[in-house]
């Protein structure tokens, strides 16, 4: 019997088969019987035109009926099901056709079957793929509300925070002006600007964030020496590393004594809380070393210390808003106290600071140890700019010579 009248005579017997073995309930089963007599008819243009491609819309028809649901929990694939068609011939075809005939069928539709599992297999994937892929897409849109909106909250509050304590900051100072007070209650306002002085630290912390989150941040270009701000950081420390006995060495590099151009409120800020960080993770007694080298275009300081260092795992995590690490409840509230305290804004605005100059900062740490104390080396990359980047603010730093040679440059 030819193949094609092979297939047409179990047509029938094949459709019911499956519909009640793969289909629950009559309304199910007669809407899936619809979609099995397309199934079949487009099996016996593939096996009489030798060409498989007749079952792949209906293949990826049904693949891409899945529901999320089904997508999420991989309830459903198609390569079981697609077997059981194939077995569902087989068994059809021995019961019903003479031998020769059953034989001949399994061989000519096992192509299309093979085919088809093989298809069906590379559209799922394509299909969890896309449906992952959308879902990370759903994940990062959150992820990014919710950061805007905590960015938002932290702009809010330091904004909301600046006026009273600025208002308590100038009455205790008006208290101690004029009125007389007993040594108990000068300590007391000594107390009091002490703790408003560090509050008004956090929220400018707060304000800073919240600029370099909304790419807010201005850069003043001026004329700036890094030396200089490094003293001046190591003269205002002075009194904490004697306290601690703190060792903190600056070693001249080249580079460092040089003129360039960056905001030198911002760089002496980033530079300040890399120190402080190694002054807070450095128990007492330790040494912070401040070094650097020359390269070409770049100027790179080193900040290394003999501190407790930083798992690798969280080198990334410390320049992240509040990415403090260890646990808080043990730690001190001063800000230079070994393992003290802290919002955990420092080292995020410092990589602001950085970045906005068209730089870079990383860390290397063998890991943290309490005992050994392997230490950390934090490295900031700034451009050795010999001019501010607008050239009108350049014009004001020209020799009188290069002024008049340059001045249709600067014609608006």
């Amino acid at each position: 019997m030819p193949i094609i009248d092979s297939l047409m005579s179990i047509r029938g017997i094949w459709i019911s088969r499956i519909s009640h073995r793969l289909a629950r309930g009559e309304g199910i089963r007669e809407s899936f019987q619809e979609q099995l007599e397309i199934f079949y008819d487009r099996l016996i243009q593939s096996v009489e035109s030798g060409n498989p491609a007749w079952l792949e819309p209906v293949i990826r028809e049904w693949v891409q009926a899945q529901t999320v649901t089904e997508l999420e929990q991989s309830e459903v694939t198609f390569q079981p099901i697609i077997e059981q068609f194939l077995q569902a011939t087989c068994s059809v075809a021995r019961e019903t056709l003479s031998a020769p005939d059953a034989l001949e069928l399994v061989e000519a539709v096992l192509p299309v079957y093979l085919h088809l599992i093989d298809y069906s297999s590379r559209l799922e994937t394509t299909q969890h793929i896309l449906h992952i892929s959308a879902e990370l897409d759903k994940a990062k849109q959150t992820l990014e509300h919710l950061d805007k909106s905590k960015s938002d909250f932290i702009s809010i509050a330091a904004h909301e925070l600046k006026t009273p304590l600025t208002l308590i900051e100038g009455y205790a100072a008006m208290l101690a002006e004029q009125v007389a007070v007993g040594e108990q209650a000068e300590i007391m306002l000594k107390g009091i600007d002490n703790g408003t002085r560090r509050l008004g630290e956090i929220v400018d912390d707060m304000i800073d964030v919240s600029l370099i989150d909304n790419d807010l941040l201005a850069l003043n270009f001026q004329p700036v020496w890094i030396n200089r701000l490094v003293d001046v950081i190591q003269n205002e420390q002075s009194e904490t590393l004697r306290k601690r006995n703190l060792k903190l060495i600056i070693r001249p590099f080249p580079g460092s004594d040089e003129q360039i151009f960056a905001d030198g409120e911002r760089i002496y800020q980033a530079l300040r809380n890399v120190v402080l960080n190694a002054i807070k993770y450095t128990p007492d007694g330790g040494e912070i070393v401040v070094d650097g080298r020359c390269l070409p275009g770049f100027l790179e300081i080193i900040v290394s210390d003999t501190g407790i260092g930083i798992d690798p795992e969280y080198h990334n995590l410390i320049f992240e808003k509040f990415g403090s690490l260890g646990r808080v409840a043990l730690h001190s509230s001063g800000k230079t106290k070994f393992k003290g305290g802290g919002p955990g804004l420092g080292l995020a605005i410092t990589r602001g600071i950085v970045e906005a100059h068209g730089g870079a900062i990383w860390v290397e740490s063998e890991g943290y140890d309490e005992q050994r104390f392997p230490g950390a080396t934090f490295h900031i990359i700034l451009p050795l700019r010999k001019q501010p980047p607008n050239v009108k603010i350049a014009r004001l730093f020209q020799t009188p010579t290069n002024a008049n040679l340059d001045q249709d440059i600067f014609i608006d």
